[in-house]
C-alpha cells in the first residue's frame, strides 16, 4: 500500500485536490492521508459545489491542520511523499522556511528531510521577486514547484479535461499512473475510469 499525504490549502484552485483525492479513491493500492486547513474550507464553498465535509469523506485519513503530533508528522511513518494542491503563498513560505508551526508545513518538511517527493501546485500570478525566491528555496530544499499550466497540445474540450490533465501530471511524479493524462503523441486519452464512474454516480 502506498501512502500520500495530500494538502488542500486556500489558495484558489482547491479542484486540484479534491480531484486528486477522487481519482485516487479508485486506484486500490493508493491511501490518502488529508490535511485540510480553514481556508481551504472556504475556498471550498467559495469555488466549488462539493463542502469540506464531502471532501474529507474522500481521504482515507483525515489530520487537523494543528495536529503537529499526527502520524504524519514524523518521519518513521512511511509515505509516498507529499502532494500540496493548491498550495498558497503562505504555505509556500512556510515550507521554503521550514516553518513547522502547522501541519501542512510540518509533514512536508518531514518529507524533504526524509528525501521523500514534495509536490507544490503553487496558485499564483502575476509573480513578485518574493515569490520567486519562495519557489527557489522551496526547490532548493528538495520540493517540485509544479504550478498547475493547462496543456492545451491534449487538446482539452472541457474544464474538466484541464484539471485531469493537471492532476494526473503531478501524480505522475509519484509514480502513481492514473490512466487519466493525455501523453505526447498519444492520439487518444488515456482510459477516463475514475470519471466515468463520478459521471455515474
Amino acid at each position: 500500500m502506498k501512502r500520500l499525504i495530500v494538502a488542500i490549502t486556500g489558495a484558489s484552485g482547491v479542484i486540484y485536490g479534491i480531484r486528486a483525492l477522487e481519482v485516487l479513491r479508485d486506484i486500490a493500492d493508493v491511501e490518502t492521508h488529508l490535511i485540510l486547513t480553514p481556508s481551504a474550507a472556504r475556498t471550498i464553498v467559495e469555488e466549488t459545489d462539493y463542502s469540506a465535509d464531502k471532501v474529507r469523506k474522500l481521504a482515507n485519513r483525515e489530520y487537523n491542520y494543528k495536529d503537529i503530533g499526527a502520524s504524519v508528522s514524523s518521519g518513521s511513518f512511511k509515505t509516498a511523499g507529499m502532494l500540496v494542491a493548491p498550495c498558497s503563498v503562505k504555505s509556500l513560505s512556510g515550507i521554503a522556511h521550514c516553518y513547522n508551526d502547522e501541519l501542512v508545513v510540518r509533514a512536508a518538511d518531514v518529507c524533504l528531510k526524509e528525501r521523500r517527493r514534495v509536490v507544490l501546485l503553487f496558485r499564483e500570478t502575476p509573480l513578485h521577486a518574493g515569490h520567486i525566491a519562495l519557489m527557489d528555496q522551496a526547490t532548493r530544499n528538495g520540493a517540485i514547484v509544479m504550478p498547475p499550466v493547462p496543456a492545451f497540445y491534449s487538446r482539452p474540450r472541457t474544464l474538466d479535461d484541464l484539471i485531469a490533465q493537471t492532476v494526473g501530471r503531478a501524480l505522475d511524479l509519484f509514480g502513481i499512473d492514473t490512466a487519466i493524462v493525455k501523453r505526447w503523441t498519444e492520439t487518444a486519452p488515456a482510459a477516463t475510469t475514475a470519471r466515468k464512474r463520478r459521471a455515474n454516480k
